[in-house]
C-alpha cells in the first residue's frame, strides 16, 4: 500500500511538474544548463545506466549517492533563501510605489509655479510693449500721412504745369511730367471718394484729352491728306508729341501712324492707279522699286521722328503689301484673259522675292498688331527642296535615283511676309495648272519621239540595266513643277497640279514603258497559231534578240524606279499640301501600274526561256527511251537547255544588278514555270526500259544542279542562290526524280509497288500512277489490277469540312492541266 500510494505521488508530482514547451523555452533561455537532471525530457533510468554503465561500477554507489544527496541539500538550501527572499517582496514593492506617488505630486507642484510665474512675466511684457506698439502705429500713419501730402502737393503741382506746358506745346516736357503724375495718381486710387482727390483725376483726364487732340491736330497740319509733305526735316515739336503719344491711350499712337501711312502711300496709289499703264503685271518691278525709294527717304527724313519702337518703317512696308494685294487683285479680275503664264510666273518670281526682301529686313512683329488689318497667316513652308530664294537655280537641279530620299537640309526659317502681296495671284493659278498639263503633254510625246528615233538602250553587261533617261527628265520637271507650285499656294492648286502629275505617270507607264516591251508570239495564256505552225514545221520558236533582252531589263529597272521615286512623290506631297488635304493626295493607282509593268516584264524574260527550251524538251518526250541500251553522258536536250540557260540569265543578271530583287523573282517565276513543264514532258516519254529511266534520271539530276546554280551561272563572283528559289528547284526535281526511281522499280509483286509508290511520291492521283504505268509499257489489262490495288491501298482522306470527301474531287494538278492544254494543240492541229 505504502508503494502504491508513493507511485501515485510520484505521479501527481510529475503532472504538476509538466510544463508548456514554450514555458520550457523561455526557462532554457534564461538558465542555460548542460546537466540532464535539467532537461525537459529527463529520463532516470537512462541516467542510472549512464553513471552505471557496468556491474563494475556499481563498487562506487556510495560515493554517487553522496554526492547526490549533496546536490539535493544544496538545491532545498537554494529553494528556501529564495523562498524567504521573496517574503518581503510585496512589502517593499509597496513602499516604492508610495514613494514614487509622492515625488510626482512634488514635480506637479513645482510645474503649477512655473506655470503662473510665466503668465505673470508675459503680461508684464504685454503692458512694457503696449505704448511702444502705440508709438509705431503713430509713426507708421504720420510717415503715411506725410507721404501722401507730398504726393497731393506733386500731384496738383505737376497738373498745373501739365495744363501750362500743354498750352505752350512744350511736348519734351510734358513727356516726362505727365508719366510722373500718372505714376502718382496711381497711389490715389484708393482716395477717389474724396471731392478734391477726385478732381484732380478728372482734370489729368481732361489734359489727357487734349494733349491727345492738339498732337493729332499738330500732325495733321503738318502732313495734310490732300496735300504734299511739308518740306525740310522731321520737327522737334513732332518728335516729343510722339513720345507723349506713347503714353497717352493707345488709340491716340494708332491714329497718328495710320494717318501718316495713309498719307505717304496717297502718292503710290495716283501712280499705280487701274488705268495706268506701269499697273499691269508686266511692269510689277516698278511698283517694289516705288517703295524701296520711298523707304529709304523715309529714313533719311522721319527716320528720327517717331520712337524706334514703332517700327514705322516696318508698318508702311506692310501696308504697301496690303494695298498692292489689293490693287493687283482688281486688276486681274477686270484683264484676266490677258493673264499669260510667262507674266503670272514673272510676277509671281517678283513678288516673292520682294517678300524675302522684306523678311531679310525686317523682323514682322507688326503683322499680328492689332492696330493693323490682321493677314490670313501663310502656311508654313514644308518645301523639302528649299535650297536657295530663286526658283531657277532650284530647277537646274538633277534628280537622279533616290533623290527624293536624300536626308532633309536643315529647314529654312519661315518667312513671316510669305502671300502677303503673292495671295493675290492664288484665283489665277489655273493658268499655271493649264500650262503645265500642256508642257507634260509634250514632253511625253517627245519621250516617244525620241525612243523610237534613238531605239533601244544597248547592252550594258557592266554596271547593271540603265534607266532610261527620258524617266530622269520627266522628274526633273516634276520637281521644278513641285517648287513653283510650293512657292505659290499649298491648297487646291497643289491638289490640281498631282492630278496632272498622276495622269502623265500612267501616260509615262503605258506609252514608253509598256508601249515598248518587245512583242512575242506566245503569251500567257497559251501558244497563238503562228507557235503552232512553227513548231509543226520543226523550227525553233522565235527568242528574243541580245538587245530585246537589254530593252525589257532597262524597262524593268526604269518601272523600279518609277515606282519607288513615285511613292516619295507622294510623301513629301502630303508634306507641302495643308493638313486638311493630305487625305486627297493619293498614288497608289500609279504605283500599282508600275508594278504591273514590272510584272509583265519578268513574265516575258521567263516566257523567253522557257520558249527556248520547249524545243530541248519535245526532243526529250520523243526520243525511243525503250532502245537505249547503255548510259552515257547527259543527253543532247540537257545540253540544249543548258546552253539556253548560259545564254539568257547572264545578260539579264547583269542587267539588273541594280534590281536583285527582281532577278531573284524571275529565277524564281522561271524554275516555277519550267519544272513543272519538264515533268509533263517526262510524263510522255514512254515506254521507257530501265537503262532508259537510268539516263533520264542522270538528265534530271544534271538539270537540278544546273537550276541549283542558275543564279550565278556564268558569272566570275558565286554567290549562294536565295533559301526560297533553292526550296522550289529542289522540292520540283526531287517529285522528277522520284517518279524515274518508281518507273524503275520492279512491278512484282504488286503491293510492294503501289506502297512504294505512294511512299516516294505521297501522290493520290490515279491518273499520276497511270501515267507511271504507261511509262513503264504495261498493258491496260495489268494496269486495271493495278489500278484496284493502288485504290484500295490509298489512306483515308482526312475528316471534316476541310477535307475531300472524294478524290474526284481534288483540285487538278499541273500535270492535268498541262493535259488539257496538249489536248487543246492537237485539235488545233488537225483542224490546221
Amino acid at each position: 500500500m505504502m508503494e502504491e500510494e508513493e507511485l501515485e505521488f510520484v505521479e501527481e508530482l510529475e503532472a504538476v511538474l509538466q510544463l508548456t514547451p514554450e514555458v520550457q523555452l523561455a526557462i532554457e533561455q534564461v538558465f542555460p544548463s548542460q546537466d540532464p537532471l535539467d532537461r525537459a525530457d529527463f529520463n532516470a533510468v537512462e541516467y542510472i545506466n549512464t553513471l552505471f554503465p557496468t556491474e563494475q561500477s556499481l563498487a562506487n554507489i556510495d560515493e554517487v549517492v553522496n554526492k547526490i544527496r549533496l546536490k539535493i541539500r544544496r538545491l532545498d538550501d537554494n529553494i528556501r533563501t529564495v523562498v524567504r527572499g521573496q517574503t518581503n517582496v510585496g512589502q517593499d514593492g509597496r513602499q516604492a510605489l508610495e514613494e514614487a506617488q509622492k515625488a510626482i505630486q512634488q514635480l506637479f507642484g513645482k510645474i503649477k509655479d512655473i506655470k503662473d510665474k510665466a503668465e505673470k512675466s508675459e503680461q508684464m511684457v504685454k503692458e512694457i510693449t503696449r505704448d511702444i506698439k502705440q508709438l509705431d502705429h503713430a509713426k507708421r500713419h504720420l510717415t503715411t500721412s506725410i507721404t501722401t501730402l507730398n504726393h497731393l502737393h506733386m500731384l496738383a503741382g505737376g497738373v498745373d504745369s501739365l495744363e501750362a506746358m500743354t498750352r505752350r506745346r512744350q511736348y519734351g516736357e510734358v513727356a516726362n511730367l505727365l508719366q510722373g503724375v500718372m505714376n502718382v495718381l496711381e497711389h490715389f486710387h484708393k482716395y477717389m471718394g474724396i471731392p478734391q482727390i477726385r478732381q484732380l483725376s478728372e482734370r489729368v483726364k481732361a489734359a489727357q484729352t487734349e494733349l491727345g487732340q492738339q498732337i493729332l491736330a499738330d500732325f495733321e497740319e503738318a502732313f495734310p491728306s490732300q496735300g504734299t509733305k511739308r518740306p525740310g526735316g522731321p520737327s522737334n515739336v513732332l518728335r516729343d508729341a510722339c513720345l507723349v503719344a506713347n503714353i497717352l491711350d493707345p488709340r491716340v499712337k494708332q491714329e497718328i501712324i495710320k494717318k501718316f501711312i495713309k498719307q505717304h502711300l496717297s502718292e503710290y496709289l495716283v501712280l499705280f492707279q487701274e488705268n495706268q499703264d506701269v499697273a499691269w503685271l508686266d511692269k510689277i518691278d516698278r511698283r517694289y522699286a516705288w517703295i524701296k525709294r520711298q523707304l529709304v527717304d523715309y529714313e533719311e527724313k522721319y527716320g528720327r521722328m517717331f520712337p524706334r519702337e514703332w517700327y514705322m518703317t516696318e508698318r508702311i512696308a506692310v501696308e504697301f503689301c496690303h494695298v498692292t494685294r489689293t490693287e493687283l487683285a482688281k486688276i486681274m479680275r477686270t484683264r484676266a484673259k490677258e493673264i499669260e503664264v510667262k507674266l503670272l510666273l514673272f510676277a509671281i518670281q517678283r513678288t516673292t522675292n520682294f517678300e524675302g526682301f522684306l523678311a531679310k529686313r525686317f523682323s514682322g512683329c507688326t503683322l499680328t498688331d492689332g492696330s493693323l488689318k490682321k493677314l490670313e497667316s501663310p502656311p508654313s513652308s514644308t518645301n523639302p527642296f528649299l535650297e536657295d530664294d530663286t526658283a531657277p537655280e532650284m530647277e537646274e537641279l538633277p534628280v537622279e535615283k533616290g533623290d527624293l530620299d536624300q536626308p532633309k537640309k536643315p529647314k529654312a526659317p519661315d518667312n513671316p511676309f510669305h502671300g502677303l502681296v503673292s495671295k493675290c495671284f492664288e484665283p489665277h493659278l489655273y493658268v499655271y495648272i493649264e500650262s503645265q498639263d500642256k508642257n507634260l503633254g509634250e514632253l511625253i510625246d517627245r519621250f516617244v519621239a525620241d525612243f523610237k528615233a534613238q531605239g533601244p538602250p544597248k547592252p550594258n553587261t557592266d554596271e547593271g540595266g540603265a534607266v532610261l533617261p527620258s524617266c530622269a527628265d520627266l522628274f526633273v520637271y516634276y520637281k521644278k513643277c513641285m517648287v513653283q507650285c510650293s512657292q505659290l499656294s499649298t491648297g487646291e492648286p497643289m491638289i490640281a497640279l498631282t492630278t496632272i502629275f498622276q495622269k502623265y505617270l500612267r501616260e509615262y507607264a503605258w506609252k514608253i514603258l509598256s508601249g515598248n516591251l518587245p512583242k512575242t508570239t506566245t503569251s500567257s495564256g497559251g501558244l497563238t497559231i503562228s507557235s503552232l505552225l512553227k513548231e509543226k514545221e520543226g523550227s525553233e520558236a522565235a527568242k528574243f534578240t541580245l538587245e530585246e533582252l537589254c530593252l525589257l531589263c532597262s524597262i524593268l529597272s526604269t518601272a523600279e524606279y518609277c515606282l519607288a521615286t513615285t511613292q516619295q512623290l507622294e510623301e513629301k506631297l502630303k508634306e507641302k499640301v495643308d493638313v486638311s488635304l493630305t487625305e486627297r493626295i493619293n498614288l497608289t493607282g500609279e504605283m500599282d501600274t508600275f508594278s504591273t509593268v514590272i510584272s509583265s516584264s519578268i513574265q516575258l524574260l521567263v516566257q523567253d526561256l522557257d520558249a527556248a527550251c520547249d524545243p530541248a524538251l519535245t526532243a526529250m518526250s520523243k526520243m525511243q527511251w525503250q532502245n537505249v541500251e547503255h548510259v552515257g553522258d547527259q543527253s543532247p536536250y540537257v545540253t540544249s537547255v543548258i546552253l539556253h540557260i548560259k545564254q539568257n540569265v547572264p545578260v539579264i543578271r547583269d542587267n539588273l544588278a541594280s534590281t536583285r530583287k527582281y532577278f531573284t523573282q524571275f529565277c524564281i517565276k522561271f524554275a516555277n514555270s519550267f519544272i513543272p513543264k519538264f515533268i509533263t514532258h517526262l510524263f510522255k516519254c514512254k515506254p521507257i526500259s530501265m537503262v532508259g529511266a537510268e539516263q533520264l534520271l542522270l538528265d534530271t539530276h544534271s538539270l537540278k544542279m544546273v537550276l541549283l546554280d542558275l543564279p550565278s551561272i556564268g558569272s566570275q563572283v558565286v554567290r549562294k542562290a536565295p533559301a526560297s528559289y533553292t526550296k522550289i528547284v529542289v522540292k520540283g526535281m526531287t517529285r522528277a526524280e522520284m517518279i524515274l526511281k518508281v518507273v524503275m522499280a520492279p512491278h512484282e509483286p504488286l503491293v510492294v509497288f503501289v506502297d512504294n509508290y505512294i511512299k516516294l511520291l505521297t501522290d493520290c492521283n490515279t491518273e499520276t500512277f497511270q501515267k507511271i504505268l504507261d511509262m513503264k509499257g504495261l498493258k491496260r489489262s495489268e494496269q486495271s489490277s493495278m489500278l484496284e490495288l493502288f485504290r484500295q491501298r490509298l489512306p483515308a482522306p482526312p475528316s471534316g469540312p476541310d477535307g475531300s470527301s472524294s478524290l474526284s474531287l481534288m483540285a487538278p494538278t499541273p500535270e492535268q492541266e498541262s493535259s488539257r492544254i496538249r489536248k487543246l494543240e492537237k485539235l488545233i492541229k488537225k483542224r490546221l
